[in-house]
């Protein structure tokens, strides 16, 4: 019997500017909480910054690499790239969060979605394209409220992710023959795609551009986007699939929280697949995440040259 199921897209990475403007965005003004401050595995001047629901629940996270004061370019956006990252408003809250976020300067967009849900479109300090969209209430999420957000507005996690691609029809066969997405929605030129329930959280937005330039990494664009899967067992299902498929796909690499794999879509958007546990509780107390710098064990050694190299920073 297999085990191999996505149950929601997990966490979406992207590289961004300055790490104070980016905690006081995505945990000051948006609400999210702090889950954890550590590093780039890959380059451990750089913050690698999670942020979540109360517990880090899959399909909440929104995680940054800030390059403060490093000279990092800006990034092309393009073909094939995550191009709009959609956060989960509980019914009746965008109105609140119009007000909130406008009083900040963030200026807001009203818009419906091509699947008739109601939103606000906005930049981060990045300029990285975000967007709220009032959807059913998540009951898997566990709302973070901070001073002035109350739960019945606070944000759920995420709800969609929006990949710009040359081709979506490959793209989604893809998403369904590979991962075992289902088709949720198709407007011709917008295919969304679901797992599980097809709920906030389970959902990827296909979009057409064949004139857009091709995308490349940069300051304001998305890395990549990770997808939930329940267990280990699961994860190297998949890997196998993948590989029996002839695509390519890295091994198993532990990211302390999670374990990973990464592959590129057809599109040419680096895919995730990412285990639900451990979770973020296994290095600092539940109650107190995102407050201490946590590095992986191996960097431990490391730790007085690598807090030397990252700019200070203040909770938000």
């Amino acid at each position: 019997m297999s085990l191999a199921r996505i149950t929601s897209l997990h966490h979406v990475t992207s590289i961004v500017g300055d790490a104070q403007e980016d905690l006081d965005f995505y945990a000051g003004r948006l609400g999210l909480r702090l889950l954890k401050r550590t590093v780039n595995f890959d380059d451990t001047s750089v913050f690698h910054f999670y942020y979540g629901d109360g517990v880090g629940t899959p399909s909440t996270i929104m995680t940054t690499f800030p390059y403060t004061g490093r000279g990092m370019s800006g990034g092309q956006e393009g073909a094939g790239q995550i191009t709009r990252i959609a956060f989960s408003a509980p019914p009746g809250s965008l109105a609140f969060w119009k007000g909130r976020l406008d009083e900040a300067g963030h200026r807001c967009g009203e818009f419906v979605t091509d699947f008739g849900e109601e939103g606000l479109s906005i930049s981060d300090p990045s300029r990285l394209a975000l967007e709220l969209v009032e959807g059913e209430d998540d009951v898997r999420t566990k709302p973070w409220t901070p001073g002035g957000i109350e739960t019945e507005v606070a944000l759920r996690g995420l709800h969609h992710i929006t990949l710009t691609v040359r081709s979506p029809e490959r793209s989604a066969d893809f998403l369904t023959q590979a991962l075992g997405f289902e088709v949720a929605g198709d407007r011709g030129s917008h295919i969304r795609l679901g797992v599980a329930e097809r709920g906030p959280g389970q959902l990827v937005e296909l979009v057409p551009s064949q004139n857009a330039p091709t995308a490349r990494n940069g300051l304001g664009t998305v890395h990549h986007v990770a997808f939930s899967v329940p267990t280990d067992e699961a994860q190297l299902e998949f890997r196998e699939k993948l590989l029996s498929m002839g695509w390519p796909v890295t091994e198993v690499r532990d990211r302390q929280y999670f374990r990973s794999i990464y592959f590129p879509e057809p599109g040419g958007v680096l895919f995730e697949i990412a285990t639900a546990g451990p979770g973020f509780a296994i290095d600092e107390a539940a109650s107190r995440l995102g407050g201490a710098l946590k590095l992986p064990p191996w960097e431990e050694p490391n730790r007085g040259s690598i807090e030397e190299q990252l700019p200070a920073v203040r909770p938000p």
